[in-house]
């Protein structure tokens, strides 16, 4: 790999493209991690995490979604990546509504149990331990 670009380079490039994005595509917690790169979770959209793609509660393959979702054949020989991102940016968008809806939802939910916690530790009385006798 006599022309290959330094791992640091492709990292801080690929970080540079996401950031302030949504990110879209299937099993993306395998690809960050190879890069070793995190996201922020309200701007991931997964198609192997998506509620409404699971079956019985597990990840399914993308190949299964895009031949059930899109009624498309998909990784039939080698392995494309840009295949599999056209797979998943298509279901994606083909539920996108729905999905933004659930996202909404789910955030909703987590800033209300959120403030929930907070309200309840600030009730509580706080005591001094420190001039206590022992």
């Amino acid at each position: 790999m006599k022309k290959a670009k330094e791992f640091w380079i492709v990292q801080k490039q690929v970080a540079d493209i996401i950031q302030g994005r949504i990110l879209v595509g299937h099993a993306l917690h395998n690809d960050l991690k190879v890069l070793l790169l995190s996201h922020p979770k309200k701007a991931i959209r997964d198609t192997s995490e998506f509620e409404l793609f699971r079956r019985e509660g597990r990840r399914r393959a993308l190949k299964d979604l895009a031949a059930q979702i899109l009624g498309a054949r998909i990784q039939l020989k080698e392995h494309c990546p840009i295949e599999d991102a056209r797979a998943a940016m298509f279901i994606y968008n083909k539920h996108k509504k729905d999905w933004e809806k659930s996202m909404k939802s789910q955030l909703r939910f987590k800033e209300k149990h959120r403030n929930r916690r907070k309200k309840k530790s600030r009730g509580m009385a706080k005591v001094d331990v420190s001039s206590t006798p022992a």
